[in-house]
């Protein structure tokens, strides 16, 4: 008999065809320090990838840091993360923003920018644009602040490639959910 076909083989050799999923999840910590060392070793211990990730202090009195964490990964994957997370010491809780619906995400971009002439004026424009301020400012180059969605920020740095873009230094996304509950 077959292995692949066997009915209730906790052990299937055929793969299933699970779509990558993006999920924020935002979780509440004791600020102390190794806590994030402990959460960055769970990702990486077992192979989960972080595609962004911010961490700051948010209730001063009760020593508390959010960390914000974006990753993706089939559904199962996702549920093994917030299990895990769960589980660690310091964690006081998990929440998935995504299945949450619609958090607000934000975030911050540095972008400098050099060029003279016309494409000095054309990365004012584009700037004003995207209303993106200037921080920083020679006759050989700008510094824009942006804030935005990651969507707007990607698009912001493709249109200044060739204005002259030299580099580009982002926070990462903080998100938070919508609606009066705390989280």
């Amino acid at each position: 008999m077959n292995v692949m076909t066997q009915p209730g083989s906790a052990y299937s050799l055929e793969k299933r065809e699970e779509k990558p999923e993006t999920h924020t999840m935002s979780v509440l910590v004791d600020n102390e320090p190794g806590v994030l060392a402990r959460v960055i070793g769970l990702f990486s211990g077992r192979g989960y990838n972080i595609d962004s990730l911010t961490v700051s202090e948010t209730e001063h009195e009760a020593h508390l840091s959010r960390i914000t964490i974006i990753t993706s990964g089939p559904p199962m994957v996702i549920e093994q993360i917030k299990n895990q997370l769960d589980r660690l010491v310091p964690v006081h809780s998990v929440t998935d923003l995504t299945l949450l619906g619609n958090p607000v995400e934000r975030e911050l971009a540095l972008v400098k920018v050099a060029g003279k002439g016309e494409k000095r004026v054309e990365a004012l424009r584009l700037a004003e644009a995207f209303r993106a301020s200037v921080i920083d400012a020679s006759t050989e180059h700008f510094i824009f602040e942006i804030t935005g969605k990651q969507s707007k920020i990607e698009q912001f740095i493709v249109l200044m490639q060739p204005l002259g873009l030299v580099e580009v230094s982002r926070t990462g996304l903080a998100a938070i959910s919508r609606g009066a509950e705390r989280m």
